[in-house]
């Protein structure tokens, strides 16, 4: 049985509790969209109360050569550069969806390996489901790429093409920043709670 009951944004469950989110006024996100031969980034940032664009792009190893070991290479460096000029609190990494065809999704599991070995200790780092992220960019865990980069040009004001890659991780960064906004609303209904004087029962 699913996991997701409905296709409506309000069952968006990212299940990310198991990794502790700090409350912060500002914080800036890397979203990743792992792939063995073009690996897609994007970076936002909360500024006050919006969360707003910062880059976008794709690694490309296609040129790198035809062995796996030096793309995942590639990968490892050019990720790691990547977070050393940007600079991210946090990182944001789309889980492997495994389909019918094994060795592709051995690659892409490979990759993403490489992508989570570039992020430095401490770097807290979350994982999402494809589903769960279209579910909170689009409402539907069944939408389509173009229906995502849409959203993510709505949601971040940009013009323009997006590559798909890079858009896949942009709406990873963007449902990392939802999930946090579940968590800060949670947080500060758990402090009010106990902010709640206790009335004695009447006798």
């Amino acid at each position: 049985m699913s996991r997701y009951r409905t296709r409506s944004w309000r069952a968006f469950d990212p299940g990310v509790a198991r990794t502790p989110i700090a409350t912060a006024a500002a914080v800036r996100i890397l979203g990743l969209d792992p792939g063995s031969r073009r690996t897609g980034y994007g970076v936002i940032e909360r500024r006050g109360a919006d969360w707003v664009h910062v880059a976008h792009g794709c690694v490309t190893v296609t040129g790198a050569g035809e062995s796996l070991p030096e793309r995942l290479r590639v990968i490892f460096e050019s990720l790691r550069e990547l977070i050393s000029t940007h600079g991210p609190g946090e990182v944001a990494i789309e889980r492997v969806f495994v389909n019918r065809n094994v060795d592709s999704a051995l690659k892409l599991g490979q990759a993403r390996g490489a992508a989570l070995c570039a992020v430095p200790k401490g770097l807290p780092v979350f994982e999402y489901a494809p589903r769960a992220i279209k579910l909170a960019l689009v409402g539907s865990g069944a939408a389509e790429k173009v229906q995502v980069a849409h959203m993510i040009r709505t949601v971040l004001s940009l013009q323009g093409r997006i590559p798909p890659d890079a858009a896949d991780a942009l709406a990873v960064a963007v449902c990392h920043a939802h999930s946090r906004r579940l968590h800060e609303l949670a947080m500060q209904a758990e402090r009010g709670a106990m902010r709640v004087p206790v009335l004695p029962s009447p006798r």
